[in-house]
């Protein structure tokens, strides 16, 4: 399937357009389309990697399904049921796109850490703490925390979210929906590692986002895909080192090995460093999902 880098090469026009997805908005519903654009450094490549888009589509779909006691945001996946324009052009967006209810989005990213890694070694290393949390002393970059940790952070409008500890993340969504969205992103977080470590796959940490669907709280955005979660292969693993990723490590390995000042304009991407970025992408889902991977190969 060709990539695609925006819908508007479909002579389509969307209501947002973010880093990776197109939205349109429909009224009481949106259609989300996950695109093949992919950034660095928050700056988009010019350059796009094939299949990567229905990757992070097709994953968040096998987990809404392995979640699917839970209320989730979801109305259909297959373009034959979108409404037109967009059901002519069912060969580019199947695959990629997805109907679904709008929602009274919660301002928090409910982001849960299995392992010291990212912003929360940063942390560690500094105080001892992530988001409140106090840890033990003498843990390694990579170790596998004492219990999940729920460390939230703002949804920030532009620029990067910030990580806030829950007291201030009550503050904004509330006591009371604090305490479940909590609770819910630990549950689906615990559920998606007993999931992945079994198939040889390590779920760092992972960032979820809730809204409300007529008054219940449901599940929005994507779900555990390689851009909102940290997957590491659990034969690589080794504490005090940082694992290889199933995302887009290569890609940004590779910059950082060139004299760019991480702005605009991005330099191009040479075509070995793309086809491994997008095989990175396919490996994981092939690992943790194969019976939905070869359901969606066409588009992958």
């Amino acid at each position: 399937m060709p990539a695609l880098r925006s819908t508007a090469e479909l002579g389509l026009k969307p209501d947002f357009i973010g880093k990776v997805r197109d939205v349109f908005d429909l009224g009481d519903s949106l259609l989300i389309v996950a695109t093949d654009r992919i950034s660095a450094f928050d700056v988009i490549m010019n350059d796009v990697v094939p299949g990567r888009g229905a990757v992070l589509n097709v994953m968040t779909l096998a987990w809404l399904d392995r979640f699917r006691d839970l209320p989730n945001h979801l109305l259909s996946a297959d373009p034959r049921d979108y409404p037109p324009p967009f059901r002519a052009h069912a060969d580019r967006l199947g695959g990629r796109s997805v109907l679904v209810r709008k929602a009274k989005r919660y301002d928090a990213e409910c982001v849960v850490r299995g392992y010291l890694a990212g912003s929360g070694w940063k942390s560690y290393r500094r105080d001892g703490t992530i988001c409140g949390h106090r840890l033990p002393p003498g843990l390694r970059l990579a170790d596998r925390l004492p219990e999940p940790l729920f460390t939230p952070s703002t949804k920030a409008a532009e620029g990067h979210d910030e990580n806030i500890d829950f007291a201030a993340m009550c503050e904004i969504v509330g006591a009371e929906a604090g305490a479940r969205l909590r609770d819910l992103a630990l549950r689906l977080y615990r559920d998606g590692a007993a999931h992945a470590e079994p198939r040889g796959v390590i779920l760092a940490d992972t960032k979820f986002e809730f809204g409300l669907i007529d008054g219940e709280i449901a599940i929005i955005d994507e779900v555990l895909t390689p851009d909102s979660s940290r997957f590491w292969p659990v034969a690589e693993h080794r504490p005090g080192e940082d694992p290889p990723s199933f995302d887009k490590q290569i890609l940004r390995s590779w910059l950082e090995t060139l004299d760019w000042n991480h702005a605009p304009p991005p330099p191009r991407l040479p075509a070995e460093i793309i086809a491994q970025t997008s095989r990175r992408y396919r490996e994981v889902l092939e690992i943790l999902f194969p019976e939905e991977a070869a359901k969606w190969a066409p588009y992958l």
